[in-house]
């Protein structure tokens, strides 16, 4: 199937055709003909269906990447010269959308999502995920309670990510944020520039530098975690250690043997992996020479599952490679920046000059004329 055109049609009905297409593509590929959103009540009623264990796992997370999280609040710089005031000030995306999939629900994906954008000062969050059975998975709904999250809906794929941008059955969202099978991927890239969005998440990575020092237990088993996610999750194993890479050869891994730890994380900054390891000896040595991964993890209480549940940095990282020009999620993503200037006369006049010379030269007459006419 030509994945493209197939999302570039399913868009263009739902945009053209609105509730319709909606609830005639929710019941073709979920099963489901009821009303697409959530109601208060069902919200209301999510921590009786889940037990005390849960529920106390979900609040610690919660806690856990709230704190984390709180240290990237506000980078609004502002500096006065001669006075003059420049700067900027960073403001919060009003509303945004927060796609989950339905298939295997993610609760983590969601606290990882919804708990940076409550810092960031969203006022508007909207939940879509595809339901089972008509349901949605209790975890999911308890969170949304915690965070105060209200406007959730029942609908996945193509279709919730054209809802969220087009606003169909909503009202549109500023930016979508969440990762999705191929089809929902896609659909994420074909409305950009209509919405923001976090980025293009593709299958899942980790990248694993070991030395002699390194457990083969925690080797194998965190390479093992990662395959878990799919047959086309990616997995490499870089060590200088020939025996550390005779006891963990496995199917799915990519093992490389290099003299030193340093070609070990040259190779890993060429790859730029989701997921990084420094199973080392002494991994403070080595973080200065990372570039390129979307999350480090450091020493062996560190492992990657940790991380993607309760160490409380992000685990919506940047895939495929894209490490080597994106970053790991955080609440600066929920917001944006406005570039301001005030300008006193004397200042005005100092740089006047060079900035009508430049007007001239870019042949922008109304430019130069706008500053010539202050005196």
């Amino acid at each position: 199937m030509d994945i493209e055109k197939y999302t570039r049609e399913v868009l263009y009905d739902i945009k053209q055709r609105g509730e319709e297409a909606l609830k005639e593509y929710s019941s073709r590929f979920d099963n489901y003909v009821g009303p697409i959103r959530v109601p208060a009540e069902e919200i209301e009623e999510s921590d009786s269906l889940m037990n005390p264990d849960q529920i106390s796992a979900i609040d610690t997370v919660i806690e856990r990447v709230r704190n984390v999280h709180s240290a990237q609040i506000n980078h609004s710089t502002l500096f006065t010269q001669n006075g003059s005031m420049y700067g900027i000030v960073e403001r919060p995306l009003k509303r945004i959308g927060l796609y989950v999939p339905g298939g295997k629900p993610l609760p983590s994906s969601l606290i990882m999502s919804a708990v940076p954008a409550r810092i960031a000062g969203v006022r508007e969050i909207v939940v879509v995920t595809a339901p089972n059975g008509g349901k949605i998975e209790p975890a999911l709904l308890y969170i949304a309670k915690k965070l105060d999250i209200s406007e959730i809906y029942r609908i996945g794929g193509i279709q919730a990510i054209g809802a969220m941008a087009y606003g169909i059955g909503m009202k549109p969202v500023q930016k979508i944020f969440g990762p999705g099978n191929a089809f929902v991927t896609e659909a994420k890239r074909q409305v950009f520039g209509t919405v923001g969005i976090d980025g293009l998440n593709g299958p899942s990575e980790i990248c694993i530098i070991a030395d002699e020092a390194a457990d083969p237990k925690y080797v194998m088993a965190d390479l093992a975690s990662q395959l878990e996610h799919g047959p086309d999750s990616k997995a490499w194993l870089l060590t200088t250690s020939s025996e550390l890479a005779r006891v963990c050869e496995a199917e799915g891994v990519d093992i490389r043997i290099y003299s030193t730890l340093e070609e070990c994380i040259s190779s890993a900054n060429e790859l730029a992996p989701e997921h990084l390891e420094l199973l080392v000896m002494d991994p403070m040595r080595l973080i200065d020479m990372v570039e390129n991964a979307g999350a480090v993890y450091m020493g062996p209480y560190s492992p990657v599952p940790a991380g993607d549940y309760f160490l409380g940095v992000n685990h919506i990282l940047p895939t495929g490679g894209s490490a080597v020009f994106s970053s790991a999620l955080t609440v600066w993503d929920f917001t944006k920046r406005i570039s301001v200037a005030y300008t006193g006369r004397d200042e005005f006049m100092k740089f006047r000059k060079s900035g009508m010379e430049l007007a001239s030269i870019e042949g922008m007459a109304a430019h130069r004329k706008s500053m010539e006419a202050r005196n």
